[in-house]
C-alpha cells in the first residue's frame, strides 16, 4: 500500500465491484496502486445512475489485495477503528463507499493519530454510522424471536435496517450453544445458520406455500402456537395500563420491528 502523498490522476474513475467486503478492500488497493481518482462505486448487477464524465472499470475480487490493504490498516489504527470501517460499509448508504476509501487514505497519511481526527468529515462519517450499525445490531439482539419448528430448527426471520446479520454470529452462538437455529434477513435473503457445530451463511428458496396460514402446523412444533399463545399473554398481564407511555416504547421497540415480534402479533 502507497501512503495518501501519492498523486492520483485527475480523470474520475467510477469503480464497479461485486459488493462484497473483500471486493471493497480490493477497490482501496487498485485506487492506490494505480492512482485512481474513484469518483464513485457500483455494484455489478445493479442498475445505477450514469456518469459520463467518469471512466468506467471493473474490480475483481482479490483475496490477497484485500488482506494487504486490511493488514496495512492495523498497522495505522486499532483495531476499533479498522471494525468501524466494516461496521460503515455495512450501513449500505449510498456513496459510503467514498467515504471508507477517503478514510482509508486519509488513516494512510502521515498524520499522528489520525482515527482521532474527528475534524476530518470522513474520519466523523465513519464513527457516527458505526454507531448507527452498532445499535441496529443491539436492537437485533433485543428483538430476535426464534420460533421452534417440527424438525427442532428454532428458526428468527428479521428485516433490520442495515446489513447487520455478520455482527449477530458470535451473541448468539454464545447465548444459544445447545440449539440449532438459523437467523434470517428477509429482506436481504440470506442469514446464518448455527448446527451446535460453527455458524455459516446461508440462502434459501421461500416459496410462497410457506407464507400461507394451512402450512403453519406443518412447518412448527407441536408446542409452538401455545408458547406464543403464553407469551402474549405474559405481555398482555404484566403491562399496567395507567403507566402505558406509548411515545416512549416506541422509542425503545420501534413500530417497524413489531411484525416480527410474537408480543405484538
Amino acid at each position: 500500500m502507497k501512503d495518501s502523498n501519492t498523486i492520483f490522476s485527475d480523470k474520475p474513475v467510477q469503480v464497479a465491484y461485486d459488493g462484497s467486503w473483500p471486493g471493497l478492500l480490493t477497490a482501496v488497493f487498485d485506487a492506490f496502486d494505480k492512482k485512481w481518482n474513484v469518483s464513485g462505486f457500483t455494484i455489478t448487477g445493479q442498475e445505477a445512475q450514469a456518469d459520463f464524465f467518469s471512466e468506467k472499470t471493473l474490480v475483481v475480487t482479490d483475496e490477497v489485495k484485500a488482506e494487504r490493504v486490511w493488514n496495512g490498516l492495523k498497522k495505522k489504527v486499532p483495531a476499533d477503528n479498522c471494525i468501524q470501517l466494516f461496521k460503515c460499509y455495512l450501513s449500505e448508504i449510498p456513496g459510503i463507499e467514498l467515504t471508507v476509501l477517503s478514510c482509508i487514505r486519509f488513516y494512510f497519511s502521515d498524520v499522528d493519530s489520525p482515527h482521532h481526527a474527528y475534524g476530518h468529515p470522513d474520519v466523523l462519517k465513519v464513527s457516527q454510522t458505526a454507531k448507527m450499525v452498532y445499535r441496529e445490531k443491539h436492537r437485533m439482539e433485543a428483538f430476535v424471536r426464534f420460533q421452534r419448528t417440527a424438525d427442532d430448527l428454532y428458526y428468527a426471520g428479521i428485516e433490520p435496517d442495515f446489513n447487520v446479520i455478520p455482527l449477530l454470529a458470535k451473541h448468539f452462538e454464545e447465548r444459544y450453544a445447545d440449539q440449532n437455529w438459523l437467523i434470517y434477513d428477509l429482506k436481504r435473503k440470506y442469514g446464518i445458520y448455527y448446527d451446535q457445530k460453527k455458524v455459516e451463511e446461508i440462502t434459501l428458496d421461500f416459496s410462497e406455500g410457506l407464507q400461507a396460514a394451512s402450512t403453519v402446523k406443518e412447518i412448527f412444533h407441536d408446542g409452538e402456537m401455545l408458547y406464543q399463545e403464553l407469551w402474549k399473554d405474559y405481555f398482555k398481564h404484566v403491562n399496567i395500563p395507567a403507566r402505558k407511555n406509548i411515545k416512549l416504547h416506541l422509542q425503545h421497540v420501534p413500530k417497524r420491528y413489531w411484525k416480527h415480534l410474537t408480543e405484538k402479533k
